[in-house]
């Protein structure tokens, strides 16, 4: 093969921890990752970040910096025998990194698997994901793993990257390029190395060679939409599909949710990712208006694991049409996020003496959990007494909805607060 054929982000691969760009706090002088490579150690690490960031290029120099045999493997064709069989070959004397791409892809089985090879040191691991490792990784695997999460890369270093390329790849040396404008590459990259370089060698095929070419924003545009793949799980519109199909179940728009997600779908995206989406949305965008929605998606996100494709998508479906068509409420939503922003601002203040625990003598004497009404012990289960720290009281962190249900149960607690005042 020919060079020009080879991808430029193959082409452009770094050769050196050095030449990674946008995870120097990781990589940089003192950073974690450096200061182990400096020692010599390199423990089991799990790769936490969006495509096109550098984790497979990171994991290769790592294992190439620790003088060790590395093994690529990708989650989505490696099944339980061929796993055991590159652990059965792992040699006593350099135990051999083995990389896993895609590892949240990973059933139970074969991340046990894993966990006893790292357990007795017969490999190093180094897993790849675009998930959030607590999800999708094994607890105990995970606990055995450094997590260390990956940055998409920041305008600056990704035009630091796109002006590298330009300037030292054959290919594209020969079509004298110039970048004018940046914001459509930069736009259409989102982050993914990966991605940027693709579409700027995509450009470059389009240009004559020993010609002065411009890119502007508008040839960038024009190649783009012409080319871009229909749906890449791992790029930019696996992002933009789910966003379009969150923001119509709380639009409830059933049949466009139904459309995004069949889009989805059919582009190969892990049903398992589009169920914990629906439960997210469940509890974001619809609360205490309906609390079975929660429910509901708790059931799909377990039947879906259970009965995987072609079927599962009966249950998907069934449950962005009851989430699209349901009454919304974000008021929890808002309300947790209030209670987090005020619970660090207010840290130092101490638990009111009535509201704590009294499991010694020694700490009734000193008043923990005296003068604590019982709300049981009262007429409806409740009695007005102070929950808040002195210095909050009177602090509201929830505002209901004006739905069915949140409106009664607001009546309600309205009414007791009420009754409880005039008695007293």
């Amino acid at each position: 093969m020919s060079e020009s054929h080879i991808p430029l982000p193959e082409r452009l691969r770094p050769r050196d921890l050095s030449e990674i760009m946008g995870q120097d706090h990781l990589l940089g002088a003192g950073a974690p990752l450096r200061q182990m490579i400096d020692q010599g150690h390199l423990p089991s690490i799990i790769f936490w970040g969006p495509p096109g960031v550098g984790k497979t290029t990171i994991a290769l120099l790592l294992a190439q910096a620790v003088d060790r045999p590395f093994v690529s493997l990708s989650a989505l064709n490696t099944g339980v025998k061929e796993l055991r069989e590159v652990i059965a070959e792992s040699g006593d004397l350099l135990t051999p990194v083995v990389f896993i791409d895609e590892i949240h892809r990973f059933n139970k089985s074969q991340q046990d698997a894993l966990l006893n090879a790292v357990e007795k040191g017969k490999i190093t691991l180094i897993g790849a994901t675009t998930e959030n490792p607590s999800f999708e990784v094994n607890t105990a695997l995970l606990s055995r793993c450094q997590v260390y999460t990956l940055n998409a890369l920041n305008d600056e270093a990704m035009k630091t990257l796109l002006n590298k390329a330009i300037q030292q790849d054959a290919f594209l040396k020969e079509r004298y390029i110039q970048l004018e404008e940046y914001e459509a590459l930069l736009q259409f990259a989102a982050g993914d190395a990966r991605k940027a370089l693709n579409l700027l060698d995509l450009i470059a095929s389009t240009f004559e060679p020993e010609l002065e070419n411009s890119i502007t924003n508008a040839i960038v545009v024009k190649v783009a939409q012409q080319n871009i793949a229909r749906y890449d799980k791992s790029g930019e519109q696996h992002y933009d599909l789910v966003s379009a199909f969150i923001k119509s179940i709380r639009g409830s728009d059933p049949d466009a949710a139904l459309y995004w997600m069949a889009r989805m779908l059919k582009g190969g995206e892990d049903p398992v990712f589009i169920a914990r989406r629906m439960l997210i949305a469940a509890s974001e965008d619809i609360g205490n208006s309906n609390p079975n929605a929660l429910l509901l998606a708790g059931e799909c996100f377990r039947s879906v694991q259970a009965v995987g494709m072609p079927e599962c998508r009966i249950i998907l479906g069934q449950c962005a049409v009851y989430l699209a068509t349901s009454a919304k409420s974000n008021s929890t939503y808002l309300a947790i996020n209030k209670a987090l922003d005020l619970a660090e601002k207010t840290a130092n203040l101490p638990v009111p003496l009535h509201l704590r625990n009294a499991p010694t003598k020694l700490m009734k004497a000193q008043g923990y959990g005296v003068d604590y009404l019982y709300p049981h012990n009262y007429p409806e289960h409740f009695v007005l007494q102070e929950y808040m720290p002195p210095e909050l009281k009177g602090t509201r962190l929830y505002e209901s909805a004006r739905n069915k249900r949140e409106v009664e149960g607001e009546k309600l607690q309205q009414r007791r607060w009420m009754q409880q005042q005039q008695q007293q």
